[in-house]
């Protein structure tokens, strides 16, 4: 009797271990999956970071060309600052001269 007896502790005892088997596989496929989706979500992060760096890339290209433009546009208006100051030294050059002139 005592076989009788002991097989249905050992079937209890095989159930128990079965369930934390189980238990502790589920647990691991739910660490897994946590972990699969932290790596989806650092790729889906890396993936913007690089569409922000090349937009970021595009900006100071562009303001590098506005800058080199600027820069031009600098230089031709110093041209045009001296043009004009020689102009008006000579304007005044021709009202002296015109003054003396008409004395």
């Amino acid at each position: 009797m005592a076989s009788v007896d002991s097989q249905p502790r050992f079937g209890q005892s095989v159930k128990g271990l079965l369930s934390d088997k189980v238990g502790s596989c589920s647990g691991d496929v739910i660490a897994l999956t946590r972990q699969v989706l932290k790596g989806s979500r650092s790729q889906e992060l890396l993936g913007q970071a690089a569409r922000n760096m090349v937009i970021q890339e595009d900006a100071i290209l562009h303001s590098e060309d506005s800058l080199r433009k600027m820069s031009i546009i600098t230089t031709h208006l110093q041209y045009q600052q001296e043009a004009i100051q020689k102009n008006v030294e000579h304007s005044k050059n021709l009202q002296d001269q015109l003054r003396h002139l008409l004395k």
